[in-house]
């Protein structure tokens, strides 16, 4: 019964939206691209109850996951910086300082999330607070740890977690009890590096370009990128990393793209420019020809209606590394933005449900899919948002206006893994016995106490 009541839901919310008018979108007009993006980023909001008595601070309810708050604060500081609008700033300084995880190093690793955090959670938390001191977004609370050293920590944390199986890499997950963790994925190697990128542009410290270095050498020998630039999504250990899924995501494009440019711009080399451009073609899978070769879509998951409840979102991140891409190296604007535009009056045409400002996922139809939820809105965001990256500044640095102050030890004293693999000392054998000492004492004061009782 509850089913088919679902059923019958959704097919009354299609019927509806067949009566309410989409988004209007002249992305030509920056007014109209500030007026959509307000009612999409309205719409988004809804899914956010951190602010209700009550709820979690910062985290988003089931059945999504801790990263995708994540990626949803970084997706409002960059609207912020699109359009001017403050609405949600104090909203987004107070989430993410609350998932900083001050006990363990504030390098996003807070207790209440090792039964799912990996390496690419904690990245996208830095790729926000790598936003907000690049595009100068106000600052959070003074006894908190900057922008910067956020990102820093983050870095830090990662760089001790570099593992030698299969010759180096990350592994997707942090904790060894947590499924996957015999898998390096890409995402979690391609924050790495886009990570690595961006401090190292910001700072101007070499060790982070070496790091960037490193990490592209490791990825670009392993089964996780092909000589001409297809990227894959993970490899198993297990098996020495011989091969590796080759399903398509388009963040895994969009991360290599971006860290790409950023290095590109940093260092000038043309290593990094012909790589930028390399990504930029094998990506055009992205944008399927028989929608035109413009209009985005998750390749993987939208054709099959397969798409779970992360995968939505990834086309945000793709459109904003591109938007970037085309700021940190100009002369790819033009193939850059005319995709950028036509995506966004796309997602903005699919933004018909609920009255008028639910987003659904197939940017190429006409009417709305019947698909909502966060990641849908998030995406819708980015790209209409993206059309207004030739008024936005460009990522400023520490030595061109950037105010967000760096701690390059940030996070070093932060434990890497959890605690199975922490070695077990004669501290911790001493401090067991005497606990263990103390229950039996309870316990037995407990047992005598009953037994005079009765």
């Amino acid at each position: 019964m509850r089913l088919l009541c679902s059923r019958a839901s959704a097919l009354v919310a299609l019927a509806l939206s067949g009566l309410a008018e989409a988004i209007q979108l002249t992305v030509t007009d920056v007014g109209s691209v500030k007026s959509a993006a307000s009612t999409v980023a309205k719409e988004m909001m809804g899914y956010y109850h951190g602010e209700e008595p009550g709820q979690a601070v910062g985290n988003l309810p089931d059945p999504y996951y801790w990263w995708e708050a994540g990626a949803m604060f970084m997706t409002l500081i960059e609207y912020w910086a699109y359009t001017g609008d403050t609405t949600y700033n104090d909203i987004v300084i107070r989430g993410i300082i609350a998932q900083i995880g001050e006990d363990t190093g504030s390098a996003f690793m807070p207790k209440n999330q090792t039964k799912t955090e990996g390496n690419d959670d904690q990245a996208f938390w830095a790729f926000a607070t790598l936003s907000a001191a690049e595009l100068k977004f106000p600052d959070p609370p003074a006894k908190s740890p900057s922008w910067l050293a956020l990102a820093q920590a983050v870095f830090n944390t990662q760089v001790a977690r570099w593992d030698q199986t299969c010759g180096g890499g990350l592994r997707w997950q942090i904790f060894t009890f947590n499924a996957g963790y015999n898998l390096k994925n890409t995402i979690s190697n391609g924050g790495f590096f886009q990570l690595a990128a961006r401090l190292a542009r910001y700072t101007g410290n070499q060790t982070y370009v070496d790091w960037a270095d490193k990490m592209w050498d490791w990825v670009a020998q392993s089964p996780l990128m092909t000589a001409d630039l297809k990227i894959n999504d993970n490899t198993n250990t297990a098996n020495g990393c011989s091969d590796a899924d080759h399903i398509q995501w388009s963040y895994n494009y969009g991360t290599f793209l971006v860290g790409a440019a950023y290095m590109y711009n940093h260092t000038q080399n043309q290593k990094w420019r012909d790589r930028v451009y390399g990504i930029l073609k094998t990506g055009e899978q992205f944008f399927p020809e028989k929608f035109g070769s413009s209009i985005m879509s998750e390749i993987a998951c939208e054709p099959t209606q397969s798409c779970n409840n992360d995968q939505p979102s990834f086309k945000a991140y793709l459109s904003r590394w591109m938007a970037l891409t085309s700021q940190l190296v100009p002369d790819t604007a033009g193939q850059i933005l005319p995709k950028l535009k036509a995506s966004a009056v796309g997602a903005a045409g699919q933004c018909i449900g609920g009255g008028g400002s639910t987003c659904g996922r197939h940017w190429y139809e006409s009417t709305w899919d019947g698909k909502k939820g966060i990641g849908e809105q998030m995406s819708a965001l980015s790209v209409i948002g993206s059309t207004l990256i030739g008024q936005t500044q460009v990522p400023v640095t520490g030595s061109t206006g950037g105010t967000s102050k760096g701690d390059p030890s940030a996070g070093q004293g932060a434990d890497p893994v959890a605690g199975p693999t922490k070695s077990i000392t004669t501290a911790d054998r001493a401090g067991a016995w005497v606990l263990t000492v103390l229950v039996i004492l309870a316990l037995g004061g407990s047992i005598f106490a009953m037994l005079r009782g009765n």
